[in-house]
């Protein structure tokens, strides 16, 4: 059997998640722009600063509703030159309390590609704030079907290493399905293993990243119910 062991993201790969930050992101604009001035699009002016401010935020604050709250906190102050007021910043806060509470709400699909994976060995890699994954994980009524959970810092190659070294799995022998090509793909097909990209509806732009096109071992599908026929060509 060439595949033993089968990972799969979290986030827009199992739930809807980026969704949720795009109507963050559209708030954060809308309080923003009265102070850019005669800029020609102050809602693409106010997303290009907050994703730089996102950009150089990430290794101080990570990723997840937290960090990127803090960068919205930062880049409206830093836009506004400090003059955006409390109670603005306060719908913010407000904001990121009610998509820490949003119920996990499963992609289509889900459950029965799950059930056609049982054959190997399950394990849930995701990466963002340890307390809102637990949350999503524990809520999202799934993960009882994974033989292991990773909740990681970051996704690269040494973090993808580490992890498949502390369940004893050959990264030749395992795949990893995911909505980001950036986290969940390249690093594993790095590694010589497997890698399958299920696009979500919209991609943060942290996560953008160019198709590795003609590599035979990635494989590019429109929905998770695609996976376990991928999966079963590979493991011939």
């Amino acid at each position: 059997m060439t595949i033993t062991w089968v990972g799969l993201d979290a986030d827009d790969t199992l739930w809807h998640n980026e969704s949720y930050f795009v109507s963050s992101y559209e708030l954060f604009a809308e309080l923003v722009a009265p102070y850019l001035g005669d800029v020609e699009d102050p809602y693409q002016t106010a997303h290009d600063q907050l994703i730089a401010t996102e950009i150089r935020n990430v290794p101080w604050f990570g990723y997840g509703i937290k960090g990127a709250t803090l960068s919205m906190i930062e880049c409206a102050l830093e836009l506004s030159n400090q003059k955006i007021p409390a109670s603005e910043i306060y719908r913010l806060v407000e904001r990121a309390k009610e998509m820490m509470a949003h119920p996990v709400e499963l992609l289509e699909g889900v459950v029965d590609a799950l059930d056609a994976l049982a054959e190997y060995r399950l394990i849930l890699i995701t990466k963002g704030d340890v307390m809102d994954q637990r949350r999503k994980i524990e809520q999202s009524t799934v993960a009882e079907r994974f033989d292991a959970i990773e909740i990681l810092h970051e996704k690269d190659q040494a973090t993808y290493t580490a992890a498949l070294e502390r369940h004893n799995i050959d990264p030749a022998q395992f795949a990893m399905i995911g909505n980001s090509l950036k986290s969940d793909v390249y690093p594993v097909l790095e590694l010589g293993g497997f890698g399958v990209h299920v696009p979500y509806e919209t991609t943060w732009a942290l996560e953008t990243a160019e198709e590795p096109t003609g590599h035979p071992r990635f494989a590019l599908v429109s929905t998770l119910g695609e996976v376990p026929a991928v999966i079963e060509r590979w493991d011939q």
